[in-house]
């Protein structure tokens, strides 16, 4: 075992600080990551705080990792040292069950690993994130990262990205798709920036006119106001996909009235009780309320090939670990466009 820095929390009252954790040596099919960059997920606070129920303590967030490979074990092929990679929300996964042989590991039959706050049959303790100066991950679970993008930026896609692009990938939406995407923050930026580079004709709906002038930067064709009566029945019956990222409880029947006959609005954001559903908005018109997680492991290496062929990153902040308390309180105040990254050479230092 190695024991490296990490900045963690002992509580869901105590604020993150710098802590020390072990991390095992390789194994013949692991890979040595040095941590460059590491996002600030909404679900790290969640899980810090215990907001979830399930959180066990010291917890090392982070689940958006960009770095460079120091060591590999004997038995790598496809990773080799000074390698740009990346580490998502899982490390594990039982690789047998039907769920794994899909390629569908976030849906592991046997419970996929977080990448923190998991299951470490290593240690038989927890996983520890990406708030660390390095990790240790095995070969399957380690991406590949475009090199001609902008490092810094490519962490959020771990997460909000892959979130975003597996929506839209499993629902096929194609070039000249009419496609909504409700509520602009650290996803639905990114829903935006993935739909508008499909070609479809992308629409920001949101609560905020304040907010259309960034998403027609980031790529929206155009800004629907859902407070608006009007504009919302003029466009009644017109999507053929909507992408709900609203990450809290709200009222789901006036977008259902969007959809077009046969159409479908995925949930990716609210993780609690939804307001109740009219069961008559989704009977006409045999539309579709759906979710979706994060993708599997070949479903985000062809997320990053897609960013790196349509050079798309995610619009970030960058702060340095000892900030991280701070840029907790904004995230929950959405005071942050779109998503704060880690420069991890703060921790190297400190």
């Amino acid at each position: 075992m190695t024991t490296i820095k990490a900045y963690g929390t002992e509580s869901p009252t105590a604020d993150l600080e710098l802590i020390q954790i072990e991390r095992r040596n390789i194994l013949e099919n692991d890979v040595k990551i040095d941590i460059l960059y590491c996002g600030v997920c909404h679900s790290d606070i969640h899980s810090a705080r215990n907001d979830w129920g399930n959180a066990k303590y010291p917890l090392v967030p982070g689940h958006e990792i960009v770095g460079r490979v120091l060591e590999v074990g004997t038995g790598v092929s496809k990773f080799k040292e000074g390698d740009l990679v990346g580490v998502g929300c899982l490390v594990d996964s039982c690789q047998t069950c039907s769920a794994c042989e899909d390629d569908l590991e976030q849906f592991c039959e046997k419970g996929m690993v977080g990448t923190y706050n998991g299951p470490n049959k290593h240690t038989g303790k927890q996983t520890f994130g990406g708030y660390s100066t390095s990790i240790v991950v095995r070969e399957e679970f380690v991406l590949l990262v475009p090199e001609n993008l902008d490092i810094k930026a490519v962490a959020p896609l771990l997460c909000a990205g892959i979130t975003t692009f597996s929506s839209l990938n499993h629902w096929n939406i194609k070039k000249g798709d009419k496609v909504g995407v409700i509520g602009l923050g650290g996803l639905g930026h990114m829903g935006i920036k993935f739909a508008h580079a499909i070609g479809a004709e992308t629409i920001m709906i949101t609560t905020s006119p304040d907010k259309a002038k960034d998403a027609k930067r980031l790529g929206a064709d155009a800004v629907l106001i859902s407070k608006d009566e009007d504009e919302m029945a003029k466009h009644k019956g017109s999507f053929d996909f909507l992408l709900n990222t609203v990450p809290v409880k709200h009222d789901m029947n006036p977008y259902i009235q969007l959809l077009k006959r046969d159409s479908t609005m995925v949930m990716v954001g609210a993780i609690e009780p939804l307001e109740p559903m009219h069961g008559g908005s989704i009977i006409m018109g045999r539309k579709r309320v759906a979710g979706s997680l994060i993708g599997g492991i070949k479903e985000t290496q062809e997320m990053l090939d897609f960013c790196g062929e349509h050079n798309i990153v995610s619009d970030v902040e960058m702060i340095d670990i000892q900030e991280i308390n701070n840029a907790f309180d904004r995230v929950t105040k959405n005071d942050v466009k779109y998503r704060f990254v880690i420069d991890m050479k703060s921790l190297k230092t400190s």
